[in-house]
């Protein structure tokens, strides 16, 4: 195997014996050979749609396949397997309405199951020879897997936009193309910035149709004496049907990771039963769900192997998947899943062991820092606000992740932080106290509410009257970990967002070349030590 797409993979080069995700060598395989027939069905799917022939179950199918192989989401060598067999069928049948004459074998080959690993081998990611060029279409792909990932996520809530899909499917098929330079690459990935933006918008519109838009809340973090279910991932549907029924069952439901922001949106401040934030980011869930005692629902991505001691009592639905956990269908259309094993498990299991006490204030997402923007302005106008810095994005295990807390503590008092995604349990959890009432955090959700924060520099800008964004106050030091991350910088890029810090290192996919282009042209730049980039963001 050879799998280089988050920020921990090994020596930051490459996995090439095992993830230290957890991946296994013939998962990561199946992967690659997925991806490599998405880029096929890609080019027929262009070829039938100018045809005037529907691509609805193909469009599916490659945004839900995208999904799963990103980062710790999908460790289940059966459901790739399942998900190749069922790609040639869709592939077959769109076949068959246009001519694939003279196309490329990702769009044309057969092969028995028995030959997957084999085919695998030959089409994975170091079959690019060119690094530039690799680096170039890699940096592509992982820019779709997260788009991919928020698209999901609005799908399910009926909301879509087939402009994505059809850029998609160019964008896959033209990592194909051999005679692309890296000119042409480099106008793909910032057209992938493009696509980014509107996915999250797309998002952004979705949740809040939905659910209403979120208000300032305050979180508990304690826990009840019921027995509780933890609910993980983004997906904001399985929590709200997962509520509906638990209600009058004496179950209480807590959020876990990437879920703390549910409770900023009105329509979950109707549940009694949402009680509080359990823990805190992915990376910890082995301790944090050992000590939940109930039942832990992963709703999307960020599951890690679980331990054997919980495994009984770990549930996975949509794209997830690990061998030997329960996993919860997805339901008819217009249904919602069943949830009933899940709820009947809780009913036998011990209230949660208390982690920590306390509160935490969320929703802060772009309509409620744009309806304080009168404050906001004011408090910078007069020197009480310095700077914002956007400390938005993933965390990890490395100990080098400490400096993102060492870095929010030594920030001067006159700065306040802008979060989203599991970035913020770094430091959301530190008293960095206000500024005239502003608190110094303002956490606007889930990684996809990045998009919050681009909305805001972009409300700021008009209201200064600013020609260019980097003309704000504002600074951006993002950690990264998987896919997702990388659909968020690539949106800020196409924004014109200039000298974005990437940490705790800058991305093993990016080859020297493709790494000083992002220098000359948009200013990226890794980390150094906290007190050097403090002095160089303040200067």
């Amino acid at each position: 195997m050879f799998c280089y797409q988050c920020q921990e993979t090994a020596g930051n080069k490459g996995c090439e014996k095992a993830g230290v995700c957890g991946k296994k060598e013939p998962v990561a395989n199946l992967q690659d050979l997925l991806i490599y027939q998405l880029k096929g069905l890609s080019a027929i799917a262009i070829k039938a749609r100018d045809a005037g022939e529907k691509t609805d179950a193909v469009d599916k199918f490659i945004m839900e396949s995208l999904f799963a192989t990103i980062t710790n989401a999908n460790f289940s060598y059966d459901d790739f397997r399942d998900a190749i067999k069922l790609g040639f069928s869709i592939r077959d049948e769109l076949a068959s309405k246009v001519d694939t004459t003279g196309m490329h074998d990702a769009a044309t080959f057969k092969i028995d199951e028995s030959k997957f690993d084999e085919k695998a081998a030959e089409v994975g990611v170091l079959s690019t020879e060119n690094e530039d060029v690799r680096s170039l279409r890699e940096l592509l792909v992982y820019g779709l897997k997260g788009a991919s990932a928020y698209q999901e996520h609005a799908f399910v809530l009926d909301h879509t936009n087939s402009g994505i899909d059809k850029f998609h499917q160019k964008a896959l098929a033209a990592t194909l193309d051999d005679s692309l330079t890296a000119d042409d690459l480099v106008a793909l990935v910032l057209e992938c910035g493009k696509n980014a933006v509107d996915v999250m918008a797309l998002l952004d519109g979705a949740n809040t149709e939905t659910y209403g838009t979120p208000e300032i809340t305050t979180v508990k973090l304690g826990v009840r004496n019921n027995p509780g279910i933890l609910i993980s991932g983004h997906d904001l549907k399985d929590l709200k049907d997962l509520l509906e029924q638990t209600k009058g069952t004496g179950i209480d439901v807590y959020t876990h990771g990437e879920m703390l922001p549910a409770h900023a949106y009105p329509e979950f401040k109707k549940y009694d039963n949402l009680v509080a934030n359990y823990g805190g980011a992915w990376w910890a869930q082995k301790t944090e769900f050992e000590s939940f005692n109930g039942p832990i629902f992963m709703t999307t991505n960020c599951i890690v192997p679980p331990a054997e001691s919980y495994k009984n009592r770990i549930f996975t639905t949509g794209v997830v998947g690990f061998d030997g956990l329960t996993h919860i269908n997805d339901a008819e259309d217009g249904q919602a899943k069943d949830f009933s094993e899940i709820i009947e498990l809780a009913k036998t299991c011990e209230p949660p062991t208390e982690l920590e006490n306390g509160e935490l204030t969320n929703g802060f997402a772009h309509s409620q820092v744009l309806a304080l923007a009168d404050k906001v302005i004011e408090a910078v106008k007069i020197g009480a606000i310095k700077k914002f810095f956007v400390m938005a994005g993933c965390d990890g295990r490395q100990k080098s992740r400490e400096y993102f807390t060492e870095f929010a503590k030594a920030l001067p008092q006159d700065t306040v932080i802008l979060t989203a995604g599991y970035a913020k349990y770094r430091y959301n959890k530190l008293e960095l106290g206000d500024i005239g009432g502003i608190p110094r955090v303002l956490d606007a959700g889930q990684c996809n509410d990045s998009y919050s924060l681009a909305v805001i520099a972009m409300k700021l800008q008009e209201a200064f009257g600013l020609e260019d964004i980097n003309d704000l106050p504002i600074e951006f030091n993002i950690g990264w970990y998987e896919q997702k991350s990388v659909t968020v910088l690539l949106a800020l890029l196409y924004l014109g967002v200039k000298n974005i810090h990437l940490g705790p290192t800058l991305p093993a996919f990016l080859s020297p070349n493709v790494a000083k282009i992002l220098l000359d042209t948009f200013g990226i730049a890794g980390i150094g030590t906290v007190e050097d980039d403090i002095k160089a963001f303040m200067a």
